[in-house]
Formats: structure tokens, C-alpha cells, sequence
């Protein structure tokens, strides 16, 4: 049974039966995966501490079903030094990882999206862009994409997103969230360079991956709320 070694990031761990772990993946060639491994008696076990998030490592898998067998991994960098709200972040990109993203499809965009994230948090600064760019990415890979034309056709003041339709005008009162002209022509053009904009454009991908979601919420953004 063939064997492939690649570029990868642990998105999540948990265990599986004695001395296994069950890990989620985000692999530069397969896309996200799911893999088995042995990881010892040991509570000082080597391999368990190079299976930690936000560290470059290869991997070597074999298995042609879902659940591969995680046979070697070696570091290929340094952790990336993630603090504070930039922590909480990029736990949130990997809970996005593992909820939305299918299994065993190649994306190369997405995987170098996420480490230029990766990178971008470790600098602590523009945390809010770095995030969007990073969900929009991801939301191409999911198929999805905004057609903004109508907010530089209409001149409703605001305008409402539906999943199957886009964006509509706000002549009649929905119960969604209306998201003003100005900001998502602005967003359209990536122009983020006012707060209002930004804030716009968080609730509208909030709006998006709750909908992806069906309302599930995540357990990442909890760590935000705590934190205030």
C-alpha cells in the first residue's frame, strides 16, 4: 500500500482507543484528512507533542479509505508564536477547518491562504482583515461567491444577503440582517480600510457561515466572550 508524505497542520486531536488519537488534518496536496496514530504510553510521548496545531510538519500516510494511518511525522518549522486574540483566532480558522471543509479535496489555495493567516496573526496586527480574507477563501473552495452588482445598481441604502438569492435590495423589513450600500460597495472593491466597513463585512461572513452552520455555534468564539 503506497505511502504519501506531505506538508500538513493538525486542525484538531482526540482520542481514540488506548495509545491512539484520532487527527484532523489540513494536508498541502489531500486537503483536509483523517488519520489514526499510535502515540505511545508515554504521557511525555514524542510524536503527541509534534501533533499540536499551528506547527509545520510532514506527514507520511497510507490507507486508501477515509481514515488513513498517520505512520511518521517530523516538525519542518517553528510553531507559530500565537497569542491572546490572535490564539483565539486561529483556533477559530481551524474549527471552521474542521465543520465546513469536505474531505480528501485538494486545495492548494486554501492551504496556502492558511499559513499566510497563520503568519499574519503571529504579527498580531489587522487580525479582523487577515480573518476575512481567510473565510472568503474558504468560501470559494465551498462554492460560494458574492455577486455584488446590484449594490452598485440599486440605490437602496441597505440591502439584505439571502443564501440562495445574494444580496436584495431593503424596500420591505425582513428579519435578517441589512447591511448598508456604501460598506458592501467598499468590501467589493477591498477597500477596509474604515471599522464600519469591517465590522459590514464580519457580521455579513457571521451571517454566511451560521447558514453553513445551521446555527450549530462554534466553541471557538466562546474564547472570545470569555476574554471580554
Amino acid at each position: 500500500m503506497q505511502e504519501i508524505t506531505q506538508s500538513a497542520f493538525v486542525l484538531h486531536t482526540r482520542p481514540y482507543r488506548e495509545n491512539q488519537l484520532l487527527v484532523d488534518l489540513l494536508t498541502e496536496h489531500d486537503g483536509k484528512l483523517a488519520a489514526l496514530s499510535y502515540v505511545g504510553h508515554s504521557t511525555k510521548s514524542s510524536r503527541k507533542a509534534l501533533l499540536q496545531p499551528f506547527l509545520p510538519i510532514n506527514v507520511t500516510l497510507k490507507g486508501q479509505q477515509s481514515l488513513k494511518s498517520l505512520i511518521r511525522v517530523e516538525p519542518i518549522g517553528k510553531s507559530f508564536l500565537l497569542k491572546k486574540n490572535a490564539l483565539f483566532s486561529a483556533f477559530y480558522i481551524n474549527e471552521l477547518l474542521v465543520k465546513l471543509l469536505g474531505e480528501n479535496i485538494a486545495c492548494d489555495e486554501l492551504f496556502q491562504q492558511y499559513i499566510i493567516c497563520l503568519k499574519s496573526l503571529t504579527e498580531a496586527s489587522n487580525i479582523e482583515i487577515c480573518l476575512r480574507e481567510f473565510e472568503l477563501t474558504l468560501m470559494e473552495e465551498l462554492g460560494i461567491s458574492f455577486d455584488f452588482s446590484l449594490v452598485f445598481e440599486h440605490s437602496a441604502e441597505g440591502f439584505y444577503y439571502l443564501p440562495d438569492e445574494g444580496f436584495i435590495p431593503a424596500y420591505t423589513k425582513l428579519k435578517q440582517p441589512c447591511y448598508d450600500r456604501l460598506h458592501l460597495q467598499a468590501i467589493a472593491q477591498q477597500d477596509l480600510s474604515t471599522p464600519a466597513v469591517l465590522i459590514t463585512f464580519k457580521n455579513l461572513m457571521r451571517q454566511v457561515i451560521n447558514h453553513l452552520l445551521n446555527g450549530v455555534p462554534l466553541n471557538s468564539r466562546k474564547l472570545f466572550s470569555k476574554k471580554a
